[in-house]
């Protein structure tokens, strides 16, 4: 995605922890309309992504689009139900987005204007085996982005909701289970981007694994476990 809005001659502040892969993401944006800085943060660091956003703002640019993705996932079965499993997941998929939040959320409520996404996923509409931290976290990303978008609407700030479902990355190549409906990241960049395209809140995709979990989670519970229950590990 960050190529892409390079490509559209976006500039293109990136984080992430690993200096060298983001260094890598730069050089290959060499050439683009557009630019790609590197800007190395962990997200789980309070201080950090304050100091980050503001290192960005004053030796980058101003902030219009702020997409809050930094997000990991660590199966779970219920034997070995671990509390620090649950709080990792949560320190980063949530406490990451509430720092990000925390720092650019000001800046642009300050200005009237700007655009904020949060990225959770379709894990977060209900419950589902051996994902009980991953979900959950998702879930209050989900809880929180519907909490804030009508306040920040009345400030002028666009705050998105962005559910994927699988995605081809370095993260589910981990999963050694068959993930239904998986896509490319070129094909989620390509998703999402249209979606940041428009003023709707949730950016789901793709179109047959969202109407499915959708209708999953409408069902009675009855139903609901007779159906997760095919999905236990045995």
């Amino acid at each position: 995605m960050a190529l892409r809005l390079a490509r559209e001659g976006w500039r293109v502040a990136a984080s992430a922890r690993r200096a060298e892969a983001l260094a890598s993401l730069c050089t290959e944006a060499r050439g683009l309309p557009g630019d790609i800085r590197a800007f190395p943060v962990d997200v789980t660091d309070r201080q950090a992504v304050a100091d980050c956003v503001a290192a960005i703002e004053r030796d980058f640019g101003r902030i219009d689009l702020a997409v809050l993705n930094a997000g990991t996932h660590e199966p779970m079965p219920a034997d070995k139900f671990s509390a620090a499993t649950v709080r990792r997941l949560l320190d980063i998929n949530v406490m990451g987005v509430a720092n990000g939040l925390e720092a650019v959320l000001p800046l642009l409520i300050a200005r009237g204007a700007g655009r904020v996404a949060i990225v959770a996923s379709l894990a977060g509409y209900g419950g589902l085996p051996s994902a009980a931290a991953y979900g959950a976290s998702k879930a209050a990303l989900i809880n929180l982005a519907e909490a804030l978008r009508p306040e920040l609407l009345e400030k002028g700030v666009i705050l998105q909701l962005i559910n994927p479902g699988f995605v081809k990355t370095p993260l589910t190549d981990r999963n050694d289970f068959e993930m239904p409906f998986l896509i490319s990241a070129e094909e989620a960049a390509e998703a999402i981007l249209r979606g940041l395209r428009s003023d709707r809140f949730e950016i789901a995709f793709p179109g047959t694994f969202v109407r499915l979990m959708k209708l999953l989670r409408l069902l009675p519970y009855s139903l609901y476990f007779r159906i997760t229950r095919r999905l236990v590990r045995r």
